[in-house]
């Protein structure tokens, strides 16, 4: 039964991100009758003052799980803040304004004349902020969407390391992908196929509200497994996390190494006590990790040329480029009639050669792009590579910083952490007697 729900996760996550820009290619289908599609409802603009009472609470949020997860150390308070989180970040502010979608935003201001609002920039920096401060305090309790999977996981299972780390590449390429797109202003990847997002508007397309319904179902035997395996801000959170002066610890020194910490942990974050393996001498080790280095400029060049191979294909969900191709093909006689883009062109009066620059210069931005992010991705592999090659050696159960969400699991089932948590709580009620 652990296999089947694996694997059926592992084809959701594989083919999600290619059903996502092939919905995006297809036209809108046309009936003889009135028919109204049903859109995702987008939430009005709120009065300034709102916007920064929604900084507030994000600012407080962040604090407290950090507070909560390193300090107090408590999974039930991390619970009950991610149960607000849900109520009010997802349900009450309808998942908007959305820190993982943020990045799309400040990737557009980068790349056209939009000005970003000063709250939008704040909601993308602020968390990573707290993540280079404390870890991935974020995803612990104030992201809706890591809070709604938090609440969901009945019966984890564990997942392979393998698997894991394969699946683990899928965010940095849902993040490439939204990033170019929102540069170029060809939409919002993120917004538009963001599973939860239906949920929490009660509205949406039909197939996102049932591959959301489908990652949520995984979800209860998978821990988070959009966090874990599609989510993009997750992506710069693993680069960033690592790099974090105060984050969760375990025991350290006095752990026992009962492992009940890593039986408690559903999202492998807790990486075992080191078996020195005698078998093999250390330099078989060294000659991986060589042979890794060297395929560096392979695997970035590699990923480079594949990446502008596929420009083209990418370059052609842009609307612009949409439109040009159509009247390009209109003029030349390759089709006939014309379609509601060719029409609005039309209609505008504008010369064509000024939209064939201006398709040809956007078309030119996604070769550029993509080409970065090909090498981007290269790089990435060839970093988790070298990440399973190199063996640390660890004497007692250590928190892996870029998997770690902060949820405060390990802590409720260490037989150190109950002792002390028993002994402050006699130490309190002594104070309180006297």
């Amino acid at each position: 039964m652990r296999r089947v729900i694996l694997w059926a996760f592992v084809i959701l996550a594989t083919l999600l991100p290619a059903l996502t820009l092939a919905a995006g290619r297809f036209p809108t289908p046309e009936f003889s009758f009135d028919y109204q599609f049903h859109r995702i409802a987008t939430p009005m603009p709120r009065p300034p003052a709102f916007e920064w009472i929604d900084v507030v609470v994000l600012v407080l949020t962040l604090g407290l799980a950090a507070w909560l997860a390193i300090v107090r150390r408590s999974r039930l308070e991390v619970f009950v803040l991610t149960v607000f989180a849900v109520a009010y970040f997802g349900f009450y502010r309808v998942g908007c304004v959305c820190t993982v979608g943020a990045v799309q935003n400040v990737a557009l201001a980068l790349g056209t004349d939009y000005v970003l609002p000063v709250s939008v920039g704040l909601f993308f920096l602020l968390p990573l902020l707290f993540a280079l401060l404390f870890g991935r305090v974020f995803c612990a309790a104030v992201c809706p969407l890591g809070a709604l999977q938090e609440t969901l996981v009945i019966k984890p299972v564990k997942v392979p390391i393998w698997l894991e780390r394969s699946l683990g590449l899928i965010p940095f390429v849902f993040l490439g992908l939204a990033v170019l797109f929102a540069w170029n202003d060809s939409g919002f990847l993120i917004c538009r196929y963001d599973p939860y997002i239906a949920f929490f508007r009660l509205g949406g397309f039909t197939h996102v509200l049932i591959a959301g319904g489908v990652v949520l179902l995984i979800g209860a035997f998978v821990g988070r497994p959009y966090c874990r395996f599609l989510c993009p801000l997750a992506a710069i959170f693993r680069l960033l996390a690592p790099l974090s002066a105060w984050r969760v610890r375990l025991a350290g020194d006095d752990c026992i190494n009962c492992h009940l910490c890593a039986d408690a942990c559903p999202y492998n974050a807790i990486r075992p006590p080191t078996v020195e393996e005698r078998s093999k001498p250390p330099s078989t080790g060294r000659w991986t990790l060589a042979a890794i280095v060297i395929a560096f400029p392979v695997a970035i060049g590699l990923g480079a040329f594949l990446g502008y191979l596929g420009s083209d294909y990418l370059a052609g969900t842009n609307q612009t480029v949409q439109t040009a191709a159509r009247v390009f093909a209109e003029q030349q006689g390759i089709v006939e009639g014309t379609t509601e883009q060719s029409e609005a062109f039309y209609e505008r009066g504008e010369p064509v050669g000024e939209l064939y620059r201006e398709a040809a210069g956007i078309t030119r931005r996604f070769e550029i792009g993509s080409t970065v992010l090909g090498g981007f991705i290269g790089l990435i592999v060839v970093g988790q590579l070298i990440a399973v090659s190199l063996r640390r050696s660890r004497e007692h159960y250590e928190i892996d910083p870029a998997a770690c969400v902060s949820c405060a699991r390990c802590f409720s089932s260490c037989p150190l952490e109950n002792k002390r948590g028993r002994s402050k709580r006699s130490v309190d009620n002594t104070r309180d007697e006297k």
